[in-house]
């Protein structure tokens, strides 16, 4: 064959490309896997590639590794993610179940790298996957990646949210609309009421998802094949952690309990948990302003989402809620994602969950789409709509429930009496109520005055 170069490991011989970096057992995956054609998230190959660096520092420090071999590795991690490193991890995502074709191509390409710069062998298997299993790695890069994709990504994404939410929120609070249940009308609330019942479901999801991180901060790095360390130095894990805190500025430790790390994903499947709790969040916040903005004539017309693009190919004009619209459809991504990674965490067979992969790609997926789908939320539908003050006010005078606020004075009897005939009428229930009550005008101005009703604030 023609541009490849022959390459061996323990099963034999293989063609591998002239110029890859990677070797023999990468190249077996790529010809065992042509699944998906989708290669393992950039996020857990960046994860992956620091903890083979972390490893090589503390291996040298517990004498595993010579200085210049250690040193070499080091260099070519770095050097790898200071370019396009992605190019040189080809390995589908549905691949062995325990991550390994993954493990060696990493493996593989930085003993490349690491060889041209010492200048002599440095092998995948001895020197950069020193102390290590695929089977502690991949866990251990699931976590690392997850970790750093909430702490890097996810969270500023949503205090971004929050704190767009809570100053749109001060704007619009002289503004009071009527409030829905069952999408049927009901008692006023105030705009800014309602922004900030979204800003704290945000925040308590927050702080649900910080109230992960330190499990999910909590390694497998050190268990090896099973959860027994057998080959790694007694003190790797505590070594492997440290460096890699120092890499990321993340603050990583070695799990209680190594084999529950290895032969589970329960802590992943916990965050993904989390993540579609935003998820139903975000989709709630999408359809509230959905229908807020719907019409702008046949709908409730309340606000005007930012126009962004035409939307209609054949009616001219037409003008859609593309960005509540988009993040509606992230939620139901990673509410799908939750259940394959539900799924796949249930395949914890004895010592080793068999599904890690597709749970490092939907966990990195969510992470990502919920990280970017927020800031658009914050920045292009949320911070610049309008507020349709005359459609709020007409609504108002017209809401039937107003008569809530007479309940106990005139009794629920009476009141439901003055709310169907002010419907039926179509006329503003304070016209009703005073003739079929005592009441005066102006006592049932200042009983049913929006503005008290909903309490005055947020």
């Amino acid at each position: 064959m023609s541009n490849t170069r022959i390459e061996r490991d323990s099963m034999g011989e293989l063609h591998v490309p002239e110029q890859a970096l990677y070797g023999a057992q990468t190249q077996r995956a790529v010809d065992n896997f042509p699944i998906s054609h989708q290669r393992m998230p950039a996020q857990f190959i960046r994860a992956l590639i620091l903890a083979k660096a972390a490893a090589a520092k503390a291996n040298v420090e517990l004498k595993q590794l010579s200085e210049s071999q250690g040193k070499a590795i080091v260099d070519a991690a770095q050097g790898l993610l200071e370019g396009d490193y992605m190019q040189h991890f080809p390995v589908d995502i549905f691949q062995t179940g325990s991550g390994t074709s993954s493990n060696m191509n990493a493996n593989e390409v930085i003993a490349t790298l690491a060889s041209r710069l010492l200048g002599e062998p440095v092998n995948p298997n001895d020197h950069v996957n020193c102390g290590q299993s695929s089977n502690d790695i991949i866990p251990t890069t699931i976590h690392v990646s997850a970790a750093l994709g909430l702490h890097e990504q996810l969270l500023p994404a949503l205090v971004h949210l929050v704190q767009v939410i809570e100053r749109k929120a001060v704007q619009v609070h002289p503004f009071i609309k009527t409030g829905r249940t069952h999408l049927m009308d009901a008692m006023p609330v105030r705009m800014s009421q309602v922004l900030e019942g979204w800003a704290q479901q945000l925040k308590a999801n927050i702080g649900h998802l910080q109230d992960l991180l330190p499990s999910l901060q909590s390694l497998a790095q050190g268990g090896t094949a099973v959860g027994t360390g057998i080959n790694a130095h007694p003190q790797f894990a505590a070594g492997f952690s440290r460096q890699l805190s120092n890499l990321t500025q993340v603050q990583f430790t070695p799990g209680k309990n190594l084999f529950a790390l290895i032969g589970s994903q329960d802590t992943a499947v916990a965050v993904s948990g989390q993540l579609k709790a935003i998820a139903v969040t975000l989709m709630k916040i999408a359809n509230d302003l959905r229908w807020m903005n719907s019409g702008p004539l046949a709908g409730l017309g309340e606000i005007e989402l930012e126009g962004l693009q035409p939307g209609s190919s054949i009616m001219p004009g037409k003008v859609n809620p593309v960005i509540p619209e988009a993040t509606a459809m992230v939620a139901a991504q990673v509410i799908g994602n939750d259940t394959t990674i539900t799924v796949a965490g249930q395949s914890g067979n004895f010592e080793l969950n068999v599904m890690l992969p597709i749970i490092a790609q939907n966990l990195l997926s969510s992470i990502e789409l919920l990280a970017n789908s927020s800031r658009l939320l914050a920045d292009k539908a949320i911070t610049s709509f309008k507020v349709n003050e005359p459609k709020l006010k007409e609504a108002l005078s017209r809401n039937p429930i107003l008569v809530t606020a007479l309940n106990p004075i005139i009794g629920y009897q009476k009141a439901a009496e003055i709310a169907k005939t002010a419907y039926k009428q179509g006329r503003p229930v304070i016209d009703v109520a005073l003739e079929h009550t005592d009441l005066s005008r102006s006592q049932l101005e200042i009983l049913l005055d929006p503005e008290k009703l909903t309490a005055g604030g947020v």
